[in-house]
């Protein structure tokens, strides 16, 4: 087999004008989520606290931190940006194997078009092709790699990031391999650390170990000839199952961000099923907490193993809690950040009622399904099945609901202009001279205020 070699070699050649429209918008799409993203949680904790600790040690302050005022080397950002835009769970989901697909990529070669120019026809190309790669790599090790506790998003990721970054630093054939055997090294991502601040980091991590395999490679500092399939390799040592075709076959022909995913709700993408029906049985029905006596949800396995959560403490461990998040859309009508503020999942009212959440796995049930019985204390019971859930790739979220979700995450942190500003880049993105722009139309511009002068 010559998995990363046949993998190099597409990566090297492919050509952006054999780039479908529609593959092409869907990357815009998935630029415009991934920014509102990072944005819209630029001021958390977790950045706040990541920040303080490696500031002082930054190199050259090339790279934006999206939303903030801060500038940083190109490693640094792409740690920083990766961690934000994966922070509140908000961010697009490739439904196959669950990973984050733009957080990795976008993080590591927009830090790198600060510090190299690249055009946004090239950036755009480099960034679906990094897709590209992360999830076929994902698809040939899922569900066994990510069912062992590896949390696929960084482990894939980083070779979205060395290959998208690779493109762009025009690598070679040879130094593409070179770069996918040293992102296979630095491989890495525990699911063990789920509802922590260390979670969001994983991203970040990828873009920048991605970002760093690629630097090394074009200037030919050598690697694995097979990183991804050796005897040896990533697929042997961090999976049960691989299947290489899942990687080779088809190339250039199916692209693998055609089936991304879009969060309307801020939580792990399996619980919103569950979040879209009990919204749709509280407006239907004008239900208030007190008014409920049980919820019970059959759904999908993945559901009780990602987010069973029954007694979470923060608002980063109520992401990862089903029962948590049917009893705050009951309370809120929504899934949003809001949903998972700390004081909304130590308020005793919802505690009541997450406690009278049950689920159970039922066969036949997807990920994007679920079935509700919900009774009142008045013995009233009302269902909802819920086939497709809201963002899903067979209910998709709009144009219109990406910026709207743009707008939402960004408002109170970027002027109203600037937010307009933002969009029309990210939806042009193929269009821009320098991609660049993207992030230093992110940036958080502190303007100075003169002293009144005094007599």
């Amino acid at each position: 087999m010559q998995v990363t070699r046949t993998l190099a070699k597409f990566l090297v050649t492919h050509k952006a004008a054999d780039l479908p429209e529609a593959v092409r918008h869907e990357g815009a799409r998935a630029l415009l989520n991934w920014v509102g993203c990072a944005v819209g949680a630029s001021t958390h904790a977790t950045v706040k606290r990541a920040l303080a600790a490696l500031n002082e040690f930054s190199g050259p302050r090339d790279a934006t931190i999206l939303g903030r005022s801060e500038r940083v080397d190109i490693f640094q950002a792409a740690l920083l940006n990766g961690a934000t835009s994966h922070t509140f769970d908000f961010d697009d989901t490739h439904m196959k194997t669950v990973i984050h697909p733009s957080a990795p990529v976008l993080s590591a070669i927009l830090a790198l078009a600060e510090h190299t120019k690249v055009s946004g026809r090239d950036f755009l190309h480099a960034f679906i092709l990094g897709v590209e790669t992360e999830c076929r790599i994902g698809n040939s090790i899922f569900p066994n790699h990510y069912d062992a506790g590896w949390h696929i998003t960084a482990t894939a990721g980083v070779f979205g990031a060395a290959a998208a970054a690779g493109r762009l630093l025009k690598l070679n054939e040879q130094q593409m391999v070179w770069a996918l055997g040293t992102a296979a090294t630095h491989a890495c991502g525990i699911r063990e650390t789920f509802g922590s601040m260390a979670k969001p980091l994983h991203p970040g991590i990828a873009a920048r170990n991605g970002l760093t395999s690629a630097l090394l490679a074009k200037k030919n500092v050598t690697s694995a000839e097979q990183g991804i399939e050796g005897r040896r390799g990533f697929a042997a040592v961090a999976s049960t199952k691989f299947d290489a075709a899942a990687i080779t076959e088809g190339l250039g022909k199916s692209w693998e961000i055609s089936s991304n995913s879009y969060k309307p709700y801020a939580c792990g993408v399996v619980i919103h099923p569950a979040i879209d029906g009990c919204i749709q049985l509280r407006n239907e029905h004008k239900l208030k907490l007190d008014d409920i006596a049980r919820i019970d949800l059959k759904v999908h396995p993945l559901v009780l193993e990602l987010t069973g959560r029954r007694k979470p403490k923060s608002g980063l461990e109520g992401k990862f809690s089903i029962y948590h998040s049917c009893a705050a859309a009951i309370l809120l009508g929504e899934g949003g950040e809001a949903a998972y503020g700390d004081a909304i999942v130590r308020n005793p009212k919802v505690i009541r009622l997450r406690d009278q959440v049950t689920a159970v796995v039922q066969k036949g049930v997807a990920e994007d399904q679920v079935h509700i019985t919900l009774t009142l204390k008045n013995g009233r019971v009302f269902e909802k099945t819920i086939d497709h859930c809201a963002g899903s790739v067979d209910n998709p979220m709009s144009d219109a609901d990406l910026e709207a979700k743009f707008r939402a995450q960004c408002k109170g942190l970027l002027p109203a202009a600037q937010m307009d500003k933002l969009i029309g880049l990210c939806w042009n993105v193929g269009t821009l001279k320098n991609a660049a722009d993207i992030a230093r139309a992110a940036a958080l511009v502190r303007t100075k205020v003169k002293a009144k002068a005094t007599k």
